[in-house]
């Protein structure tokens, strides 16, 4: 048989390696490396005293069906958990307090005049410019355009730096000044395209919103946030399930990859003898898999290190309910860059997933975003020092004057891939390089979607891909 080697044991190498497992029998035999001694990449679920705690991503959208549909093939749909939908709301730190944001307001773009005008968040001076967005004509030029660059065109300055750079901009932890919208939110192309104005494309979507939809069998409601009952991490652990565990080497660090005269891979290892592949599937963020490949081609190498990376860390916080006098009936609150704090945004997580994040009722869990572009060098604090300035975050801008009773901290260095102007393109010159080089595939994040859902359906197609190519 061919041997694959998937080298990341991230959810995108899983996917993979669940994919040739399941289709590649008796034609291929895989092999999965992954570097540290777990599985999941940033999907780091942790169960502490009864508290289920997430150190990396607490959901997928459903939007994208991937994760959905392969939980079902793994037989753990019913596991799948809504957002708690009657907590629904968020939360702006502006001017020193906290603004909800007004009903009506998808995204970033308001459907509802009352509420919206109704609004502390924006000034009325903003108010006006926002509504101008239906009188300005679409742009013109097909050449990339940064999200900052989009969003003051269409709907203000104030929109950007009080709604858009800290909802929109903070999915990938990044600089709207710097970020592409063709590779980040192509949405907004395509809305202002096809209606001239995204109020009025919001406006249709409302008019044309679907039902309440169902997943399990009709058995769970489908909201725009879903996890599982027992974190993210329950979908890794299932998917592992399904893998033999002989054919995964955890703890294992790859040095590089080289190409033999026979067109065979050379897969070396820090700490066992080279592996011969006939296919490799890299599946690590686009930082590691620059050096993994610098002698295997020094163009493809560049062109991975030409994506950037930014550092954040999660901060996790539980506290005994009697004793957070605060509201914490939203699913949290983002803070806008211009506010100068020291921490990006906080998840009210046991709202969010009502009952399935702590031991008890008489219970509550908070996470803190930490870093970004304009606070890396904040991820590098030690524990200690950390917690102490998420805690007078949370002291200045929510009164939380608690003691919390359990704290968690995750980090993730260079960990987040920034989708900057001209990602496509470079995108682009990385696949038509890398097709030059058969059963070679470089798949995860770092390249056409960040989320977990996108990561699922790399995974999948490299996968499929591969067995194309050998067979």
């Amino acid at each position: 048989m061919k041997k694959v080697v998937i080298i990341g044991g991230g959810i995108t190498g899983l996917a993979a390696a669940y994919t040739l497992g399941k289709k590649g029998q008796g034609q291929v035999d895989y092999l999965l490396i992954e570097r540290e001694k777990r599985l999941g990449g940033k999907i780091a679920t942790d169960k502490v005293d009864g508290f289920v705690i997430e150190g990396g991503p607490d959901c997928f959208l459903s939007e994208k069906p991937q994760v959905a549909q392969l939980s079902a093939e793994l037989g753990i749909e019913e596991q799948l958990l809504p957002s708690h939908e009657a907590s629904k709301g968020t939360y702006v730190f502006s001017g020193g307090r906290l603004h909800k944001l007004p009903e009506g307001l998808m995204l970033m773009v308001p459907t509802k005049i009352l509420p919206f005008a109704l609004s502390s968040l924006i000034s009325w001076p903003g108010k006006i410019r926002m509504g101008m967005d239906l009188f300005i004509p679409p742009r013109q030029s097909d050449e990339d355009e940064s999200l900052a660059s989009f969003v003051t065109r269409r709907l203000g300055r104030e929109a950007l730096e009080k709604i858009a750079e800290p909802l929109i901009g903070g999915i990938h932890a990044g600089d709207p000044e710097k970020m592409s919208l063709k590779a980040s939110f192509p949405r907004f192309l395509d809305m202002e395209k096809k209606y001239g104005s995204l109020i009025k494309a919001m406006l249709a979507a409302r008019r044309h919103k679907a039902p309440v939809q169902y997943l399990a069998n009709g058995k769970i409601e489908k909201t725009y946030f879903m996890s599982f009952k027992e974190g993210m991490g329950q979908l890794v652990e299932a998917v592992a399930s399904k893998l033999d565990p002989a054919k995964i080497w955890l703890g294992q660090e790859v040095k590089g990859i080289k190409r033999q005269a026979d067109g065979k891979y050379l897969v070396e290892l820090a700490d066992k003898e080279p592996v011969i592949a006939d296919a490799i599937i890299l599946a690590t963020p686009a930082n590691a898999a620059a050096e993994l490949t610098a002698e295997l081609d020094r163009e493809i190498s560049q062109l991975l290190q030409g994506i950037p990376f930014v550092s954040s860390a999660t901060v996790s916080l539980a506290y005994r309910k009697g004793d957070v006098k605060q509201d914490l009936n939203s699913f949290g609150f983002v803070i806008p860059r211009v506010e100068g704090r020291k921490i990006m945004a906080a998840t009210y997580s046991s709202t969010k997933w009502y009952g399935h994040r702590t031991p008890g009722e008489e219970y509550v869990l908070l996470r803190a975003f930490v870093g970004g572009p304009a606070s890396q060098e904040l991820v590098l604090l030690d524990d200690e020092r950390m917690i102490s300035m998420v805690r007078a975050e949370l002291r200045e801008i929510m009164g939380l004057t608690a003691e919390p009773v359990l704290t968690r901290v995750y980090r993730w260095v260079k960990g987040m891939p920034q989708y900057v102007l001209g990602h496509l393109e470079r995108i682009k010159a990385l696949e038509e390089k890398t097709a030059q080089y058969q059963g070679l595939q470089i798949v995860g994040g770092s390249y056409r979607g960040v989320g977990i859902g996108n990561c699922v359906g790399e995974g999948w197609n490299a996968a499929e891909n591969i067995l194309k190519q050998l067979s």
